[in-house]
């Protein structure tokens, strides 16, 4: 196989599939990219991986159009492309193997198709969420389905804690997916079109949090996209994140939406519309991300005040 993919989402399963009896010819992932301070190239979390255990050829393309970069792929002679966490892939590109092009999808396709399927199903109160392999299509996340597994959400998970422990079951679903098509005892079945369900891409809109929702939606935007980008309110003009929080109260209407109602000791109380929400890990704008207790003991906010 040649196996595609580019962020940590994807290690579990490149993990797996390296350590089975599967063969992966060939790593395929994002260009690297200039990050912090001194805008250095760093290499993909994949790319660091294939490097480290000596995984080859690597490939990088610019364009997945590029005839060069096509030809690669043909003189490897895959019989499978798995694919976990990359770009769209185009139909020159994924009908090249003749068993296919494997996807891991971290939801229960087809509800939350699209990019953010983890931070959609928090922020929607889901209380199950789970994996899918399918084959690609043209039409994104859209392909027959060959394998799902629930997997209930943990009470009070953050999209990070749910992403890594996707990112483990997507690996674990994906041998037994590439284990059928080895044995030819692959089935598939088609989506119900009825039944399917956007994950958009998050946007800064869509973090800026707002507090004249009832306190459980407020939380579970909180969670939703913890720890990135992160939710976000602005407080006296400084913007200010929001990381964890539970509810207080889901009834109570103590104050303006956002307006401090307790901010003492350990406890940071936000009023809701309903409802209220305890805050236990924020950051404020330039400085690191924090407990509340250790935030509050630099005295910063007043109760009464609010977050807009």
């Amino acid at each position: 196989m040649v196996f595609w993919g580019t962020p940590a989402f994807a290690l579990p399963s490149l993990r797996k599939l390296q350590q089975s009896h599967h063969h992966i010819v060939g790593v395929v992932t994002q260009p690297d990219k200039p990050r912090g301070r001194g805008r250095a190239l760093q290499p993909s979390p994949v790319k660091q991986y294939a490097l480290q255990q000596g995984l080859h050829p690597i490939l990088q393309p610019e364009k997945l159009t590029d005839a060069r970069f096509i030809d690669q792929l043909h003189s490897l002679k895959p019989d499978v492309f798995v694919v976990v966490a990359f770009r769209i892939l185009p139909e020159t590109v994924f009908t090249i193997p003749p068993l296919g092009t494997v996807n891991v999808h971290p939801s229960l396709l087809p509800r939350y198709r699209g990019a953010a399927p983890i931070q959609w199903a928090l922020i929607r109160g889901e209380t199950t969420t789970g994996v899918t392999t399918l084959f690609i299509r043209k039409e994104v996340d859209a392909g027959n389905i060959i394998l799902q597994k629930e997997i209930p959400i943990p009470e009070g998970a953050t999209a990070g804690e749910l992403h890594d422990l996707l990112a483990e079951e997507g690996g674990e679903l994906l041998l037994r997916t590439l284990d059928l098509i080895a044995q030819g005892r692959v089935s598939v079945r088609p989506q119900a079109e009825e039944q399917a369900t956007r994950a958009p891409k998050i946007t800064r809109e869509t973090a800026h949090l707002q507090f004249n929702r009832p306190a459980k939606q407020v939380r579970n935007w909180i969670h939703g996209l913890s720890p990135l980008p992160g939710a976000y309110a602005f407080y006296q003009g400084r913007q200010v994140k929001f990381y964890r929080a539970r509810v207080v109260d889901e009834m109570t209407q103590a104050g303006q939406p956002g307006e401090i109602v307790k901010a003492d000791g350990a406890d940071l109380w936000i009023a809701c519309q309903p409802g209220i929400i305890a805050v236990e890990e924020i950051q404020m704008q330039n400085r690191k991300r924090m407990r509340v207790d250790a935030f509050l003991r630099g005295g910063r906010l007043k109760t009464g005040e609010r977050f807009t």
